[in-house]
């Protein structure tokens, strides 16, 4: 049995792990003289999923987005209210107003006592009594009234105004509603997707947390593989020394003690680097020492309880999984937005109220002070034609909404998929922990036996080697499937929205 296959087990949970690990870690920065980190007692995996929740950058920004929709909510609400407004300024004009190019002369009227109405003053020939025309074919007046040019010139080189004005929206063709609600179903996908966000960390911290328990079992095993090794090692040269084992008994043996304890430093770094990655998951700096609740205890597996891959109620799963939730949404949001572009091809509908002021003031001759009045009044606009501009971005919007739902229905049917993988990777999970625990009674008992049958001079060190290899891949492979269970129970709930 060749050990390097036995052993790969080991370096694929801690040199690979490490390294690809190592890659993505970032760079660490000089911490000066500062002492690292050190979080007291057992951190239990709750504890851990509380820091990871609390530091994960990624939830921090989709707290900031909850609040975001919150806001733009508040926002689309107050459309509904009166909207006031003051406006104001200042104009300076080069030339004042002046009604009249020049002085005005009108004709004035006197009253007649004969015809018992006013008569314009005329005047008349002497000889027939008859107004005279002038040049201009114009009769000409007797008396006049005078209206100097100055007289209505206005001074206008400085002038203030301003106007205070209050809007109440009646009808909007619905897009006021349409935006509430629209902001409302934001709301709920942020708060969705921050969720949804949240199981993906509690899911990463779990997978951090029982990797470093897994190496921290294989880094004790590995120490006993190297222990056993090395009882092997001092038995066969004492035998060598007596005669009765070869040179290439010792050798062999020499080699593959020295071959384990290259992989109990390679564990060992593992472990380091796994333990990092899950401090970094939880925001903590990478420093920072903790021991893990389970890393010295033995692991409980989890209770079976599993329905088979057919028998869960998807409808309940579809409404427990927040990223369908924020799809759903998503398809309301859709729809809502429709209803926006709806309303531009509707007639709106509003009332206004103003009071504006000017200085100089119109209502008293123009005089030099403060003077306003209020008026009110009603806006209606009615859209007529716009060449199908409006009616293609309602068709535009209406044909995102179906495609929204054509995600959800495509998200549904993968989750299906999703819940059906992830119970039937846990059932078989629990399978092959069973049948680890059997072969490693079997791996027990054929190293008891290989060992005492070496004692008795009966076996050579090759079997003992080879039952030594084989309880180093039994204890590894139970290691591997105790884990694997931890973590299959973990995405199923995750699958089924049911991981708080």
């Amino acid at each position: 049995m060749n050990l390097n296959s036995v052993l790969s087990s080991l370096r694929s949970g801690a040199l690979a792990f490490g390294l690809g690990l190592m890659a993505a870690l970032p760079a660490l920065g000089a911490e000066g003289d500062d002492a690292p980190r050190v979080l007291p007692g057992e951190t239990s995996l709750e504890t851990f999923r509380e820091l990871a929740l609390a530091n994960n950058k990624q939830l921090m920004m989709s707290r900031e987005r909850i609040r975001k929709a919150d806001y733009q909510n508040k926002e689309a609400f107050a459309a509904y209210l009166p909207g006031i407004d003051f406006n104001g300024g200042y104009l300076y004009n080069q030339r004042n107003i002046s009604i009249f190019d020049s002085d005005q002369m009108l004709p004035t009227k006197s009253f007649d006592l004969k015809t018992q109405s006013y008569q314009f003053n005329l005047v008349t020939d002497p000889a027939t009594g008859m107004p005279i025309k002038g040049p201009d074919g114009q009769y000409i007046p007797s008396t006049v009234a005078l209206i100097p040019k100055e007289a209505m010139e206005f001074d206008v080189h400085n002038v203030f105004f301003g106007a205070i004005t209050l809007t109440q929206p009646v009808f909007m063709g619905g897009k006021i509603v349409a935006m509430n609600r629209l902001t409302k179903a934001a709301k709920r996908a942020a708060e969705a997707l921050h969720e949804s966000e949240a199981e993906n960390v509690i899911y990463a911290v779990d997978a951090a947390y029982w990797q470093v328990v897994s190496l921290k079992a294989k880094q004790k095993l590995a120490e006993s593989y190297v222990n056993l090794l090395d009882s092997l090692n001092r038995n066969v040269h004492l035998m060598f020394d007596e005669g009765v084992a070869t040179r290439s008994d010792v050798l062999s043996v020499d080699v593959k003690l020295n071959a384990a304890q290259v992989d109990l430093v390679k564990v060992n770094n593992g472990l380091v680097l796994s333990r990092m990655a899950l401090a970094q998951v939880c925001g903590l700096p990478v420093d920072t020492q903790f021991t893990l609740a389970d890393e010295d205890n033995e692991v409980v597996l989890p209770a079976e309880g599993l329905e088979p891959a057919g028998g869960y109620d998807m409808q309940a799963v579809y409404d427990r999984r927040p990223d369908l939730r924020a799809l759903g949404e998503a398809v309301e949001a859709a729809h809502q937005q429709a209803k926006v572009a709806m309303s531009s091809m509707l007639p709106t509908v509003a009332i206004a109220g103003a009071y504006e002021f000017s200085n100089p003031n119109l209502y008293n001759g123009f005089k030099k002070n403060f003077k306003g009045a209020f008026s009110v009044g009603a806006v209606v606009s009615i859209p007529l034609w716009h060449w199908g501009g409006n009616y293609n971005k309602y068709r535009a919007a209406k044909s995102d909404e179906i495609v929204r739902k054509l995600e959800l229905e495509d998200a549904r049917e993968l989750v299906a998929l999703q819940v059906s993988q992830a119970a039937y990777k846990t059932q078989e999970a629990y399978k092959t922990y069973r049948m680890t625990d059997t072969n490693l009674a079997k791996a027990d008992e054929n190293l008891r036996t290989a060992t005492l049958a070496f004692r008795e001079g009966v076996a050579t060190a090759d079997n003992v080697m080879a039952a030594q290899t084989a309880w180093l891949k039994a204890h590894s492979e139970q290691i591997d499937a105790l884990i694997d269970v931890q973590l299959c129970q973990v995405y199923l709930s995750k699958a089924l929205g049911t991981l708080q």
